[in-house]
């Protein structure tokens, strides 16, 4: 990987935690991203149920509402090289695309030929403020998470690739670290990635400490009022 410090160990532990927890331990190693870097849109997860998925981004841009500009030619030497920037570099990779119609997700980009063809090219899943298809003929263990739900692709055709796109406020740029599962997904910064599990220890400990007095007879406010103090000298 082209960044040392991001181990593939770092990326199985990563994965042991779902997104929310992740947020939590970026509120304590990067306040500053306290209310950026994550999707706030509600979305479809393809795969509920599949553990988190945590890669390094491809993103691109799409439309599907009108035909392409570009001659058939152009589109088809465009597709080519877009599958060849998403099997180049760190893996495994999460497809990011920003779906530009005015009515996003007129027509799905992911089905079953392009979870295939993905899946097949090292990539673990793929987001999307648009839409998706074929539920039951996904590639195995690929996830995906989108704005919606749709039977047909419609014209659709990419626009552009490499490029910083937008998915329900979360910005992401080529090859920035994605944290996702059926919550929703988040950036994490390669700079904080690292502190991430410590950061996580710190959150369980101090969450701990509140949900064991919850669970003790006799819990009242005044007991909860102490355990939150206790909580929040754990450092």
């Amino acid at each position: 990987m082209s960044d040392a410090s991001i181990t593939a160990t770092l990326l199985d532990e990563l994965r042991k935690f779902d997104t929310p927890t992740i947020c939590n331990a970026l509120e304590i190693v990067a306040p500053e991203r306290r209310d950026i870097g994550f999707t706030t849109g509600a979305m479809a997860v393809a795969r509920p149920e599949l553990v988190p998925m945590v890669g390094f981004a491809r993103t691109a841009t799409y439309r599907s509402a009108q035909p392409s500009t570009r001659s058939a030619q152009e589109v088809q030497t465009q597709r080519a090289a877009y599958y060849e920037y998403v099997e180049a570099g760190d893996r495994p990779t999460i497809s990011v695309l920003q779906d530009l119609d005015p009515e996003p997700g007129f027509g799905a980009f992911w089905g079953e030929v392009n979870s295939t063809i993905h899946s097949a090219l090292g990539a673990i899943g793929g987001i999307t403020n648009g839409s998706i298809r074929d539920l039951d003929a996904l590639a195995p263990g690929f996830q995906l998470l989108a704005g919606k739900i749709g039977p047909s692709h419609a014209y659709g055709h990419l626009v552009d690739f490499g490029n910083t796109v937008d998915i329900f406020g979360m910005e992401v740029a080529d090859n920035d670290l994605i944290h996702a599962d059926r919550h929703g997904a988040v950036v994490i910064p390669k700079s904080v990635a690292t502190e991430i599990p410590s950061a996580i220890d710190l959150v369980l400990r101090r969450e701990k400490v509140i949900l064991d007095a919850c669970a003790e007879p006799g819990f009242s406010a005044e007991k909860l009022r102490n355990a939150m103090a206790d909580s929040s000298d754990i450092h």
